[in-house]
């Protein structure tokens, strides 16, 4: 993997990341001349004990722009600046023009002096571009290509997770406008914390005590379970399994994960690597055979905080979260999951599973696997 690391005119960083060495004279261009010069803020919620973040700027930033702009296609020419340059690069990472978290800059508006605790959203909000090819999808990538964005996950988790302000950092891809996304063009984000979220937390909570009482991690044990079910596999390969957890919250839910635990995308070795993407082209195919169309779904991944500790009880993984009840609506949370927290499941994860089992795919056979 080639690495080429440049700075934008308005002061935010861009990393090209490639297969193939990469020209050192590129310039990083950006639609922006001048910084943001806006900063955001925590504020603690009493209740439920965490914090939540406040950036009213982001009221500004990009959405639905007309299709002959790209803010993500590499640059034409000087008269339409975009976030990326032209050239021989494969997979583009930059600093979020309109950041949730981000490092504190001299001379910024502290935090507001409020009724609860305030402080800095210190953090980092990255922007990951899958590919130059601004019709194509993260599923219809070649395998290659997939095998190297998890390989930049890994990069952008240790340089991110190296800070002493960050604990814990999440790739993610909302596609479709049904899910929130405002740009089309296949790309996702890292989010970097100054704490463990809610949901990782509690969920590295519940593995590390499951991880003292039998040894192992819960995960692990839910993929043994789900290879010896069978039902619910989507995909199981030598190093890694894709499947609909015998748990699943959302109807067409699907988790990926490498068969033996790992921490995080820096840890997996190259045989994992492969065959990781390898079940998660094979997810994301299915998605859009079933339904004929391009298939809107949240992906985050999941990985073990960056304090510097070893995390036995961690297992990376991925959770897809299609927005549908059923082929004719779409699914809103309902009161008892939005004000409880209580899930209502009105179909079986067997069902699901049966109905994207039985959708056929092609992958490309790799020419020399590991």
């Amino acid at each position: 993997m080639h690495r080429l690391e440049l700075t934008k005119p308005d002061g935010r960083r861009l990393t090209l990341y490639s297969r193939q060495p990469i020209d050192p004279a590129l310039a990083a261009p950006s639609p922006f001349a001048e910084p943001l010069n806006a900063s955001a803020h925590l504020r603690w919620h009493p209740l439920r004990g965490e914090w939540v973040t406040y950036a009213a700027y982001r009221q500004g930033r990009t959405f639905l722009p007309p299709p002959e702009y790209n803010p993500l296609a590499p640059t034409v020419d000087a008269a339409h600046p975009t976030e990326v340059p032209s050239g021989a690069w494969d997979i583009a990472v930059f600093d979020n023009r309109f950041p949730s978290l981000a490092e504190p800059l001299a001379g910024s508006t502290p935090p507001p002096e409020l009724i609860v605790p305030t402080a800095p959203a210190a953090g980092q909000c990255e922007v990951v571009v899958f590919t130059q090819d601004a019709k194509a999808s993260l599923g219809a990538l070649p395998l290659a290509q997939l095998e190297l964005l998890l390989q930049v996950w890994g990069d952008r988790t240790a340089r991110l997770g190296a800070r002493p302000d960050i604990q814990y950092v999440l790739p993610f891809e909302n596609r479709g406008v049904e899910v929130g996304v405002t740009l089309h063009h296949p790309h996702g984000q890292i989010y970097a914390y100054p704490v463990v979220p809610p949901v990782p937390a509690r969920m590295q909570a519940v593995a590390a005590e499951h991880w003292r009482a039998h040894g192992r991690g819960v995960l692990a044990a839910l993929i043994e379970g789900e290879r010896q079910d069978g039902r619910r596999m989507l995909y199981e390969g030598p190093h890694a399994v894709a499947f609909v957890p015998v748990c699943a919250r959302y109807p067409y839910e699907v988790w990926v994960a490498p068969i033996e635990p790992v921490e995080g995308f820096a840890q997996l070795g190259e045989a994992q690597r492969a065959d990781l993407a390898r079940a998660l082209k094979t997810v994301l195919l299915k998605y859009d055979g079933l339904w004929q169309r391009p298939f809107p779904y949240l992906m985050a991944w999941y990985q073990a905080p960056t304090d510097g500790q070893p995390h036995p009880e961690s297992h990376l993984h991925a959770q897809l979260y299609p927005p549908y009840r059923t082929r004719e609506r779409l699914k809103y949370l309902a009161g008892t999951e939005i004000g409880a927290g209580f899930f209502a499941m009105d179909a079986l994860p067997e069902d699901k599973a049966l109905e994207l089992r039985q959708v056929q795919v092609e992958i490309e056979v790799e020419v020399n696997p590991p």
